[in-house]
């Protein structure tokens, strides 16, 4: 035995690749992977290796992961054990590939061997048991690419062109297992320059599409622009003001996961999710630009006029992984959306009118301020009850603007948006699935890709339970990610309640206010994090009391210890 396995090369080419974390839920299918971070320690070479995270929980590996590239744009890998574990994950699994955000998971696969014929076969009666047909149709919905690794010989060739991959737009997950017996294998020093292996490079509209759309939106006479996932790209957000100030163009946030313009710019025409009624402003509009977004209005709720010019541009602009997806668009354009909104910028620097630039720009100011008077009014407190309005608001108060906030609020997910009024690109972030559970670990991942900026959390309690807080909060005690999380508990699920509610407004459900939904007995949800990750925890019932304890939160998180704050809003 040299002692240069397969295993080994394997961590190598995720290193040389980039990745500095492997968020890991080690089982019977990892010894290689074990005896080299072990090896690397004893002869003093573990930081030419990825940093081991050791996850008591699977679904925490994969959003920590998750969130780690969303904040660095770098994917991170994830070991989970054989067919048990890559379903463990498949929740978050889910939210990666609907967030379009590059992870590499890799799961070992139950070995092919059973009389001792090769180092590493069978030798524990689960390894039967484990072993199933297709363990990589278990992702194949979510994934991007998957392959079994077959021999070390090739191994970091196999890496390299899996991150490639995942980082090539549309980002996503990449999938590799490896048997015991291949990762045990000893193989010859393996070789493999990541500067060969460069996701694709950003693509460009073509010279008529600029055209078509900036002549579009300068010849209209109520353009809008609708975008829920531009933000993604930080830089995107500043070349999305540049071009609307330039048009005067507003911008419409449909069901957005990230920050994809100013809240406070006089251009923003706030934010829909599942809003039930028409879309005043989308409804008048006669040029329609959906930059980057899967659902940019609801057909049969708030779709634009139907004699409205509508555009298509985005990184995944027929949503092929979609089976049921459809806007009426005149023309659809698959761009990188930075490279897009600067090609529409320059054009649109040569058709702009000043006057009619003017007349857009003060119009939109006059509504954008309409909608903040609206909002303001709603913030405040009633009497001691503290309503989601009024929680948003005092967190916004109590955090600075370097603060990366994850918003997992479910049913208040408009309420965070629209009260929280972030500006600064990439300090809020979504999950851009629709699996619960991602901020727990999204968090931990995050603090280490920015350890000088405060993260907070803003969750429901179903998402709190969801995320596995036991094991997310004894991860961040571990390795030093103190963040606050701040839950509104409104003790039980509100959205199957209003799913409900919609379909059968005056249902026996309604009728007899019985939707399976509550919370009730209450658990001490401030105290599994005390209990598994030694957190600062408090839950808040009366309005009076909610400012100081968030104050007292964050001094908590800025020391080093993670904190919990439960606040009390109207129950479902």
């Amino acid at each position: 035995m040299s002692g240069y396995t397969t295993s080994r090369a394997f961590l190598e080419a995720l290193a040389e690749a980039g990745v500095r974390y492997v968020f890991a839920n080690l089982g019977s299918d990892h010894p290689g992977l074990v005896e080299t971070y072990a090896q690397a320690r004893d002869e003093g070479w573990a930081k030419r290796l990825p940093e081991l995270v050791v996850c008591p929980h699977e679904s925490v590996a994969m959003s920590a992961a998750h969130g780690y590239a969303q904040v660095t744009g770098v994917p991170q890998a994830v070991v989970v054990h054989v067919d048990c574990g890559t379903q463990n994950i498949g929740g978050m699994l889910h939210n990666a590939a609907k967030g379009r955000v590059g992870v590499l998971l890799y799961a070992g696969a139950s070995p092919f061997t059973q009389e001792g014929e090769l180092l590493g076969s069978r030798n524990e009666f689960i390894q039967w048991i484990q072993d199933v047909h297709d363990q990589r149709g278990i992702v194949r919905g979510y994934t991007k690419y998957d392959n079994e690794i077959r021999t070390g010989h090739n191994v970091k060739q196999l890496v390299q062109r899996a991150l490639q991959i995942a980082r090539s737009e549309p980002a996503g997950p990449v999938y590799l297992v490896g048997p015991r017996e291949v990762m045990e294998a000893d193989v010859p020093e393996q070789h493999a320059d990541p500067a060969l292996f460069s996701p694709v490079a950003p693509a460009a509209l073509a010279p008529d599409v600029v055209d078509r759309v900036a002549g579009a939106l300068a010849g209209a006479r109520s353009p809008v622009v609708v975008t829920s996932y531009l933000g993604r790209d930080p830089e995107a957000v500043p070349a999305l003001v540049e071009l609307c100030e330039t048009l005067g163009v507003p911008v419409i946030e449909s069901v957005p996961m990230h920050l994809n313009f100013p809240a406070d710019h006089p251009l923003h025409w706030g934010y829909q999710w599942n809003t039930q009624q028409p879309n005043p402003r989308l409804a008048e509009a006669d040029v329609v630009l959906v930059l980057g977004s899967d659902v940019p209005w609801i057909p049969t709720r708030n779709r634009p006029d139907a004699g409205a010019r509508l555009f298509v541009i985005d990184i995944d602009p027929v949503k092929e992984q979609m089976p049921l997806w459809h806007v009426p668009a005149e023309c659809f354009a698959r761009a990188d959306l930075r490279t897009a909104v600067s090609q529409l910028t320059a054009r649109a620097r040569e058709l702009a009118d000043p006057a009619v630039v003017a007349r857009r720009t003060e119009s939109a100011a006059a509504e954008h301020e309409r909608q903040r008077r609206v909002l303001a009014e709603r913030e405040r407190p009633e009497g001691t009850v503290i309503t989601p309005e009024y929680l948003v608001a005092c967190v916004r108060e109590a955090i600075d603007d370097d603060t990366l906030v994850l918003t997992e609020a479910i049913t208040n997910y408009h309420v965070v948006n629209e009260h929280l009024r972030r500006n600064r690109p990439g300090t809020l972030i979504g999950s851009g699935g629709g699996s619960l559970g991602w901020a727990a670990g999204a968090a931990i991942g995050v603090k280490l890709a920015a350890p000088d900026r405060t993260v907070v959390s803003l969750v429901g309690d179903g998402s709190y339970l969801f995320g596995v807080p036991s094991s997310a909060q004894w991860v961040a005690r571990r390795y030093g990610t103190p963040n606050l999380t701040v839950i509104f508990d409104n003790q039980g699920w509100k959205a199957p309640k209003q799913s409900t509610l919609g379909v059968h407004p005056d249902g026996v459900a309604a009728r007899n206010d019985d939707f399976g939904v509550g919370f009730a007995p209450a658990a001490d949800l401030p105290g599994i994090a005390e209990a598994a990750g030694g957190a600062w925890g408090r839950t808040v019932r009366d309005a009076g009391e909610l400012a100081s304890v968030l104050a007292e939160s964050l001094e908590m998180v800025r020391s080093g210890r993670s904190a919990v704050v439960s606040v009390r809003v109207p129950a479902v």
